[in-house]
């Protein structure tokens, strides 16, 4: 079914369900239990949930930590098949048990720093859904350092992976021009200066980066209990906690080191609850503290209704919706209190009736066509491929794969997978980035400005509910001599676009992406020049 065709109920079941758009993504069983609960969950009209964190009042508990002992080298891959030559960096694949009463493993895939990954930071990277591979597309499509290559059975280097992250800085020289001594020692303090400068940023560059498979069900992720795939929010959070501090028992090295969580759409829960949770159980000093420094979420659906409104303004503004459709909606939809009428409802599908088939996911980009015979060649990470879905399909379901990354389970799918209901999806996570805030951890919301899915409006009007105070006003940053997109600097909080990048964001424009996170592990807003 055309996603342009939903009703009211089936389009908050687009926000919330990351990548519905590819014909791979969804396991159908799982498309309906969402649709129906969020038809539900409106025609209720249940009052606003306060605050996620209130299903963590009570003091968090110690969680279960099995023993690591040698698993580390288990784990280790000695190459993936079809990778190209002249890779760099040590990389491992496993399962970390979280639940062994029930048989419940979560699976990652891991990918080192090939510069001094001893003194890099650990990058978490969560892909959202609910229920959608982080491995097929955040390590695969995203900002993994391979993707796929059109014959689904080898992979090409991406030079803007996150774990790589060198840039082309302009070289700095020093010529002596001049014999005064003097002179000649002033230029090459002022070159020693820029030197050191743009070798720290090199250092700060790149970073360990940890794909996890959550919850239990998601791709290679499973459970022997079924009920275990009947889950939500708060078990989510809870599983990516305890995978943490079991592989941090696995990998010891990297106890200390900074922690980062990051990723996109659905994750805009995921990544702020996963934090939450950490910083409830540092608190409490109950195993392992977790050296927390910052999250940054793309894209992210973080509140029922900004990212509704934000999403038919974003129409209206790129010429998507007529004035009379846009109007109508503004009329009948009220968005302070998510009551949304008859005609309210009615409009808003006419309003995605009148955007036609297009990719929402970019508003500019081409449509996968998937029934073309493309011969295989190996692909360009400047240019994007619509079909690149198809292609990690078809790669991670070769069973020589399966056993490189040690994988138990045989079938892998986008999204979905074993799932079969979802049962705790607050209608804010606002409260909790509140709260973040009030920590004083590093908090970035990035956005891709041609996603009409999750949109930059959206991401826009839930910062402004917050009245933040501008530390650093509204200002272009850039990357290669153009202008990488826009940001903003608050009190707690940093919004950054990427400008041409559509919902994921390292997808269309992978160094700009990289750009930006760099800035973020430095903490500092991306260049201004």
């Amino acid at each position: 079914m055309n996603p342009k065709h939903l009703n009211l109920s089936l389009l908050l079941l687009l926000v919330t369900f990351n990548l519905l758009a590819f014909p791979l993504s969804c396991n159908a069983n799982q498309a309906k239990y969402l649709r129906e609960s969020i038809k539900s969950r409106r025609s209720s009209n249940p009052p606003r949930t306060e605050a996620w964190e209130e299903l963590h009042k009570s003091r968090p508990s110690p969680v279960y930590i099995g023993k690591q002992d040698g698993l580390m080298e288990a784990d280790k891959i000695g190459s993936l098949p079809g990778q190209p030559d002249g890779v760099d960096f040590d990389q491992y694949a496993g399962y970390v048990t979280v639940d062994p009463k029930n048989g419940r493993a979560l699976f990652y895939y891991f990918v080192e720093s090939p510069q001094d990954s001893s003194s890099k930071p650990l990058v978490l990277w969560l892909n959202g859904g609910p229920g959608c591979s982080s491995l097929g597309f955040g390590a695969m499509e995203e900002l993994g350092p391979f993707r796929v290559n059109s014959d689904g059975k080898t992979l090409y280097r991406n030079e803007y992976a996150w774990n790589n992250g060198t840039l082309n800085h302009p070289i700095l020289s020093f010529e002596k021009y001049t014999s005064d001594p003097i002179v000649q020692q002033r230029h090459q303090n002022i070159y020693d200066l820029k030197f050191n400068k743009l070798n720290q940023l090199h250092k700060l560059a790149a970073a360990n980066v940890i794909f996890l498979e959550s919850p239990a069900g998601v791709g290679f992720s499973y459970s022997n209990t079924s009920s275990d795939y009947i889950t939500g929010d708060k078990k989510t959070a809870d599983d990516s906690y305890t995978f943490l501090v079991n592989w941090l028992e696995r990998f010891p090295q990297y106890k200390t080191r900074d922690f980062y969580i990051t990723g996109e759409s659905y994750a805009g829960h995921y990544v702020p609850q996963l934090a939450y949770t950490i910083l409830s159980h540092n608190a409490n000093g109950n195993q392992t503290n977790i050296n927390l420094k910052g999250i940054a979420i793309g894209n992210a659906w973080i509140d029922d209704n900004t990212g509704t409104k934000g999403t038919y303004d974003f129409y209206w503004t790129h010429a998507l919706n007529s004035d009379e459709t846009h109007a109508a909606i503004n009329k009948y939809c009220d968005y302070v209190t998510g009551n949304y009428s008859g005609l309210c409802s009615r409009y808003q599908v006419q309003g995605e009736n009148e955007v036609g088939d297009i990719d929402g996911y970019n508003i500019y980009a081409p449509l996968c066509q998937s029934d073309e015979k493309k011969t295989a060649k190996t692909g360009s990470v400047k240019d994007f491929d619509p079909c690149s879905t198809h292609y990690v399909y078809a790669y991670l379901n070769l069973a020589e794969v399966q056993a490189a990354l040690h994988t138990i389970t045989t079938k892998w799918q986008p999204c979905g997978g074993h799932l079969r209901a979802w049962t705790d999806m607050p209608e804010t996570i606002l409260p909790t980035i509140k709260q973040l805030m009030a920590s004083g951890i590093r908090i970035w919301v990035y956005s891709g400005d041609v996603d009409s899915v999750v949109p930059v409006t959206s991401s826009r009007y839930a910062i402004n509910t917050f009245n933040l105070t501008v530390q650093e006003a509204w200002r272009p940053w850039y990357t290669s001599k153009e202008v990488g997109g826009y940001a903003v600097g608050y009190s707690g909080l940093a919004f950054v676009t990427v400008r041409g990048s559509g919902h994921t964001v390292p997808s269309y424009q992978p160094e700009r992406a990289l750009t930006m996170i760099q800035s973020f592990l430095q903490g500092t807003l991306p260049p201004s020049s």
